[in-house]
C-alpha cells in the first residue's frame, strides 16, 4: 500500500521498558537505560516509559539521604538527555530530585536532549511494606522553576506533555491506587495517554487486581495507559519485584510483560489516540466534570512524534471480525445478545397484550434468527408456540433447499406454519403495471418483497398479532432492503445485529436451546446468503448471491464498525482492512467495496430514518431514535474523494 506509507493514522507507538536493575549503581543503570532507549528507537517508539526511580533503584531505602546518590542521579539524567536519542521520542525515567531542601520521587521527561519537565509523585505509600514518607515528600502542590541536570525546567505534578497527536499525563505508582487519582484530572485537562512509572511488588493475586485497576482506569478515562514497573535487581530483602508492565487502550489489553524475568525486557503497543478522542467526543459527560484542578494543568509542547512507519507492521491486533469475538468470549456475547433480543420482544408483546407473532420464513439466516428469538420469547412468557405463525412465501427465485429448510425448521420448532405462493399475485401485479415478466430489474425484485410484506401485515391483522422484522444491521447500513417491503415490520429483533454475528447467534442458539433442530439449522448456516428474487439456476440452486452483488459482508461489517464506532476516515479503514484481511483480499478489492459501502450508506439513509422499533444490542446502532441521526440528503463526496 505504497501511497499510504508513513502516515500516523492517529496511532502512537509506546513502550514500557523494564531494565535489569543494579541497586544504587547509577552508572550501570544509566548505561542500560540508554541501551534500551536506543533499542526502542529502532522500533520507532514515540513514548518510552521506564520504572519508578529506575536510575537509582526503588529499594535504596536510607541511601536516598546520601548526597552522592542524588548527585549521581542528576548526572545520569544529564547523560540520558545528551545520549543523542531521536528527537521524536519522549523518554520518561524515574529519579530522586532534591529541591529547596525537599526530596521528591519524580518522573523526568526528556525529548530531543531537552528536559521538558519533572513530575513529582503526589501520593506516597506509607503502609504495610512501604515507607516512602521516611525519604520523600508529596509533590502534589509543588510548582517551581528549577535548574536540574544543567537545564532550566519545571517541577510540578500538574503537567501534560504533547507528542504529535498524543497528550501525555504522568502518574507514579501509588498515584493510581487512590480514590481520585491524578490521571482523572489529567484526562479531563486533555491527556489521552497516561504513563505510570511504578515499583509494584508481587504478592498473591496482586497482579490480577493491578491489571483490573489499570483497565478500569483506562476505560473510565477513555485513554491509553502505559504502566511500567521495576523488576529483577531490586532488593529482595522482604519483597520480590516481577516487572509487571501492561499497556491498555481503554479496556483493551494491548501488551503485557512476562513477569519474573532475570533480564531487561520491553513491551510495545500502538495506541490509537484518535479512537480515544472519538470516545470522549461521543460522551458529553466526560467534560461535565471539569474542575479547578484540571484547569490548573499546563501543557508542555514536545513537538512531533517519531515518524513511525506503521505500514511495516503494527504493535496491536486488528480484528477482521470486530462484532464476533474469538474463543470463550463468543459464547458469552451470544448469550447476552439473545437475552436482549428476547427480553425486548417479551416486553413489546406483553405491553400491547399480544399473544401472536407473524414471521416470514425464507430458510435464510436472518429469518431463522428472528424465528428463534420469537420462540424463546414465547417460551419465556409461557405462551403456546402455536401462537407464532411462520409463513413461507415462495416466489420466482425460491429454491428447494431454502423452502425445504423453512418447512423442516417450523415443524421442528412446533409453531404454526403456512405456505402462500406470491407468484400468482406478483405476476398479476406486474401485468397490471405493464411490466414484462422477463425484465428482471429492481421493480421485478421489489414487487416480490412488497407482496411478502403485505401478506405478513394482513395475516397479522387477521390474527391480532405483530410482524417480527428479520432485517439485520448490515442490510440497514447498505440499504439492502426494499423500502416498505422487508424494510418494514412491527418490531425488528435483528435491527442492530450485523450479518457476521447473525450466523454466530444461530449456531449458538442451535447448540444451547434447540437440540432437535440442529441439523436443519446447520444447513441454514451453510446456505449462501440470497434474497432469492431472481430465478434459480437451471439445476435449481441459488443463482442470486448477495455478496456477489454488494460485496463480502465481513468487509462491510469491518467498514461499518470502524467508521461508525470510531469515526475513522476511509483512508484509515482501508489501511486497517489491509492488515486485517491480508492474504484474503487485496487492496484493490477492499477499496472497491469500501467505495460501495460509502456510496450506499449515504444514499440509503432515508430507509433508516423510518425504520421500525428494535432493541440495541451492541456499540453500533443505526436507529434514528438511538445512536444515529443523519440527514437523508447528505453528500458522500469527501468520503469517496
Amino acid at each position: 500500500m505504497k501511497e499510504l506509507e508513513h502516515k500516523d493514522y492517529g496511532l502512537v507507538r509506546v513502550a514500557a521498558v523494564t531494565p535489569r536493575q543494579y541497586l544504587a549503581d547509577v552508572e550501570r543503570n544509566t548505561a542500560e537505560i540508554i541501551r534500551l532507549a536506543e533499542e526502542a528507537a529502532r522500533k520507532e517508539a514515540s513514548i518510552v516509559v521506564f520504572p519508578e526511580l529506575c536510575i537509582t533503584g526503588y529499594s535504596c531505602a536510607d541511601l536516598f539521604g546520601q548526597q552522592r546518590l542524588l548527585e549521581a542521579a542528576e548526572k545520569a539524567v544529564k547523560d540520558i538527555a545528551g545520549a543523542g536519542l531521536p528527537s521524536g521520542m519522549l523518554v520518561a525515567v524515574g529519579a530522586p530530585v532534591r529541591c529547596a531542601g525537599r526530596l521528591f520521587n519524580c518522573a523526568v521527561l526528556i525529548k530531543g536532549g531537552k528536559i521538558l519537565g519533572i513530575v513529582p509523585k503526589s501520593y506516597l505509600p506509607n503502609h504495610a511494606e512501604f515507607y516512602e514518607v521516611r525519604w520523600f515528600e508529596s509533590g502534589a502542590s509543588v510548582y517551581k522553576e528549577i535548574v536540574y541536570a544543567g537545564q532550566t525546567t519545571r517541577l510540578c505534578a500538574r503537567q501534560l506533555f504533547s507528542v504529535g497527536k498524543a497528550v501525555v499525563g504522568v502518574e507514579i505508582c501509588q498515584d493510581l491506587w487512590v480514590p481520585v487519582p491524578p490521571c482523572t484530572y489529567a484526562a479531563i485537562a486533555g491527556a489521552n495517554i497516561i504513563i505510570n512509572l511504578s515499583a509494584s511488588n508481587e504478592a498473591l493475586l496482586k497482579n490480577d487486581y493491578r491489571k483490573q485497576l489499570v483497565a478500569s482506569t483506562a476505560s473510565r478515562l477513555f485513554a491509553g495507559y502505559v504502566y511500567c514497573s521495576c523488576g529483577y535487581g531490586e532488593s529482595t530483602t522482604d519483597l520480590v519485584w516481577g516487572g509487571s508492565s501492561v499497556i491498555y487502550e481503554s479496556n483493551s489489553l494491548l501488551a503485557e510483560n512476562e513477569r519474573f524475568l532475570r533480564t531487561s525486557s520491553a513491551i510495545y503497543a500502538d495506541v490509537d489516540v484518535e479512537r480515544m478522542d472519538a470516545l470522549r467526543a461521543k460522551n458529553p459527560n466526560f467534560k461535565d466534570v471539569l474542575s479547578c484542578t484540571a484547569d490548573a494543568y499546563v501543557t508542555v509542547p514536545g513537538g512531533d512524534a517519531f515518524p513511525t512507519d506503521f505500514s511495516r507492521g503494527l504493535f496491536r491486533k486488528v480484528e477482521a471480525h470486530p462484532f464476533v469475538p474469538q474463543g470463550a468470549e463468543l459464547a458469552d456475547r451470544c448469550k447476552e445478545i439473545l437475552n436482549i433480543q428476547v427480553l425486548g420482544l417479551c416486553s413489546r408483546l406483553e405491553h400491547i397484550g399480544c399473544r401472536k407473532a407473524v414471521v416470514g420464513i425464507s430458510g435464510g439466516l436472518d429469518s431463522t434468527l428472528a424465528l428463534l428469538v420469537s420462540v424463546l420469547a414465547f417460551d419465556k412468557l409461557g405462551l403456546d408456540r402455536k401462537g407464532i405463525i411462520g409463513i413461507t412465501m415462495p416466489g420466482f427465485g425460491t429454491t428447494g433447499r431454502t423452502k425445504g429448510n423453512a418447512g423442516i425448521l417450523m415443524e421442528k420448532l412446533g409453531i404454526s406454519s403456512r405456505e402462500i405462493s406470491i407468484v400468482p399475485s406478483v405476476t398479476r401485479h406486474l401485468e397490471d403495471i405493464g411490466h414484462a415478466l422477463d425484465n428482471h430489474d429492481a421493480t421485478y425484485e421489489n414487487a416480490q418483497a412488497r407482496e411478502r410484506t403485505q401478506i405478513l401485515m394482513d395475516v397479522a391483522g387477521q390474527e391480532g398479532g405483530i410482524v417480527i422484522g428479520t432485517g439485520d444491521l448490515s442490510e440497514l447500513a447498505l440499504g439492502w432492503c426494499t423500502y416498505n417491503g422487508d424494510h418494514m415490520a412491527m418490531y425488528g429483533v435483528n435491527a442492530s445485529v450485523p450479518k457476521t454475528l447473525v450466523r454466530a447467534l444461530v449456531k449458538f442458539a442451535a447448540s444451547e436451546h434447540f437440540d432437535g433442530a440442529q441439523d436443519v439449522l446447520a444447513d441454514i448456516v451453510d446456505t449462501p446468503i440470497s434474497p432469492e428474487l431472481l430465478p434459480a439456476a437451471a439445476d435449481g440452486t441459488i443463482l442470486q448471491v448477495t455478496e456477489d452483488l454488494v460485496g463480502p459482508y465481513e468487509l462491510h461489517d469491518f467498514f461499518l464498525y470502524n467508521i461508525m464506532r470510531w469515526g475513522y476516515t476511509p483512508e484509515k479503514v482501508l489501511f486497517l482492512a489491509g492488515i486485517a484481511f491480508e492474504g484474503v483480499y487485496d487492496e484493490a478489492v477492499i477499496a472497491k467495496w469500501l467505495k460501495v459501502f460509502c456510496k450506499r450508506f449515504f444514499s440509503q439513509q432515508f430507509k433508516r430514518s423510518c425504520m421500525p422499533d428494535g432493541p440495541k444490542v451492541g456499540s453500533v446502532s443505526l436507529s434514528p431514535r438511538g445512536d444515529w441521526r443523519m440527514p437523508s440528503d447528505a453528500y458522500s463526496s469527501i468520503w469517496l474523494k
